[in-house]
């Protein structure tokens, strides 16, 4: 057993995020600039990793080569050192869009006027572009955006079914960026953080065909109950908003490489794991539903192993990944927290400080939520050091302020943005 529980679990979590860091894995897939007596290339972008993927290309791209574009990131997500010499690089709020990114996406879109067949786009695109990449449809306008995106957030939806309305609300999204590049080649280079890895979901598939509906958008509303502003409606319900099919000319021949993802960042850690003498098993890493109910899940397997040795043997690490949820009651303010210490408090509640058995769930771009944290560690001791200093898990729990059970423990993981995004990592380890 490692001496170190919580230094083993912290060294799983670094080595799945640092696999999925643009300047390891970007360059290799760089296409060659076109010829600058005819073309050019323009490189557009957004997400959490746009920063680190900025860097990545200008440091690889060669220096005689023509090269512009813009790229959006979050606030605070831009590498430290980075100073960009041929592309702009626009900070802007997430998860709810602001002015920022609203501007940014105006000039972004501007940018594809009078590209030719001879030109080549690069779209650089990364999980956390829904909300930075925030060009309102028309007839919308920016605050409509917002509260359709606060309602969603707080819905319990899945990502996919939050991207399908978001991309029909959208100027740009849902295909429709790369449409406005045409008749230019577009070569997107995405990092995954969705469950299953579609590009149509990642960031809500600027460049990539749609094959949802309005219709489809209207029944998640329905379904969620989220109250859209007329004109959100109105243009749903007339199909306005439509956004580019599958088959559609103007996307014809673009190319699309799947620079990361959930799955490549676990088979890190199971390496890293098994490197240090453990068993490593890999869940899955298209896992969705109520973080809680996730949580309550992985401690019951957890206690199989710890307690009868199935389906496994201890010791050995499980690792599992994709994306859950956490409903907020409408009208019930929500406390600190988000979908990794709201799984680990739910875990810690019906793990009831089983023996052996410590946790790590984190957000692997560094932000669990709005932050400031990542996620957080459990150990067999966190419900009695949490009683002991007077707090109430499930109340803490049920007001989803999960934050505030493991920030006194000082067991909360507050690395900082990671500059990439292959979303949730969880990591338990039994001995």
């Amino acid at each position: 057993m490692s001496p170190d529980p919580r230094g083993f679990l912290r060294r799983l979590y670094d080595v799945a995020v640092a696999s999925a860091l643009p300047g390891q894995v970007l360059a290799a897939h760089l296409p060659p600039p076109p010829d600058p007596k005819k073309g050019r290339t323009l490189v557009l972008g957004a997400g959490k990793a746009g920063g680190s993927m900025a860097q990545a290309l200008e440091a690889a791209w060669p220096a005689e080569a023509p090269l512009s574009g813009l790229v959006i990131t979050r606030y605070g997500h831009v590498p430290p050192g980075f100073k960009p010499r041929r592309l702009e690089v626009v900070e802007a709020a997430h998860p709810v869009p602001d002015a920022s990114g609203l501007a940014a996406s105006e000039k972004l879109l501007a940018l594809t006027k009078g590209l030719t067949a001879d030109d080549l786009v690069i779209c650089l695109i990364s999980g956390g572009g829904s909300a930075l990449m925030s060009l309102p449809a028309p007839g919308l306008l920016l605050s409509d955006k917002q509260a359709v995106n606060r309602a969603l957030l707080n819905s319990g939806a899945a990502i996919g079914e939050m991207n399908c309305v978001r991309k029909h609300l959208s100027a740009i999204k849902g295909g429709r960026l790369a449409a406005a590049c045409a008749p230019a080649r577009v070569l997107t280079l995405t990092i995954s953080d969705v469950p299953g890895d579609d590009p149509a979901v990642i960031a809500s598939g600027p460049t990539v065909a749609d094959a949802t509906t309005c219709a489809d958008a209207l029944a998640i509303c329905r379904r969620y109950r989220i109250d859209l502003p007329p004109a959100a409606r109105a243009g749903l319900e007339s199909g306005a908003f439509e956004t580019p099919k599958p088959g559609d000319p103007r996307l014809a021949g673009h190319g699309l490489i799947m620079l990361s993802t959930p799955q490549m960042s676990l088979a890190a850690a199971a390496d890293a794991a098994r490197a240090e003498g453990f068993a490593a098993y890999i869940l899955s890493d298209e896992i969705e539903g109520e973080s809680r109910v996730v949580g309550g899940v992985h401690a019951a397997l957890a206690r199989a192993v710890a307690r009868h040795g199935q389906p496994f043997a201890k010791p050995c690490v499980i690792l599992s990944g994709g994306e859950t949820t956490v409903t907020v009651d409408a009208g019930r303010p929500a406390g600190k927290g988000g979908r990794a210490t709201e799984f680990l408090l739910g875990c810690a509640l019906a793990l009831q400080c089983e023996p052996g058995v410590y946790a790590l769930a984190a957000d692997t771009d560094g932000i669990d939520g709005v932050g400031p944290h990542a996620g957080a560690l459990l150990t067999p001791t966190s419900l009695g050091r949490a009683r002991a200093l007077g707090l109430n898990p499930q109340a803490l729990l049920d007001a989803h302020d999960s934050a505030s059970f493991f920030e006194p423990l000082g067991d909360l993981l507050v690395p900082g943005p990671s500059f990439t995004n292959v979303n949730d990592f969880r990591a338990l380890l039994i001995v």
